[in-house]
């Protein structure tokens, strides 16, 4: 089971987020918990996608590969990391966010603006734990 927090004490979630972030979210045993390590946009075949927008797509495709591959879903992302490179792609990572992951329970979200990731030309890298 699980349960969005939203306590008093701290800010409450901006409007442009309600959705798409969660201050906390707390998993109750017994459960199961998937840590999926970071993808980046690169498809299956090795091609690197071109652009931001491009790359987070099929980063999140690539996420939900492998969740549909334990058996969970989008609706099971409990907390996600997004890694991005530039500060300008940070209003196009909320639209797609909102697009593709928008949910009344949405999960834990950091998102971190990185001099770099693994290769120069990745863009944005995500991060998931999923859990049910």
């Amino acid at each position: 089971m699980t349960t969005r927090l939203a306590p008093t004490t701290v800010r409450s979630v901006p409007p442009a987020f309600a959705g798409i972030y969660s201050h906390a979210v707390e998993l109750r045993a017994p459960t199961r918990l998937l840590f999926v390590a970071g993808q980046i946009g690169v498809a299956r075949d090795g091609e690197t996608r071109d652009g931001f927008e491009d790359q987070c797509r099929q980063a999140m495709d690539n996420v939900e590969a492998i969740l549909d591959a334990a058996g969970l879903g989008a609706q099971d992302i409990l907390r996600v990391v997004y890694y991005l490179t530039d500060a300008a792609d940070l209003p196009r990572l909320t639209e797609l966010r909102r697009q593709r992951w928008f949910s009344a329970e949405p999960p834990a979200v950091t998102t971190l603006v990185v001099a770099g990731l693994a290769a120069p030309e990745l863009k944005v890298e995500i991060e998931v734990t999923a859990g049910r």
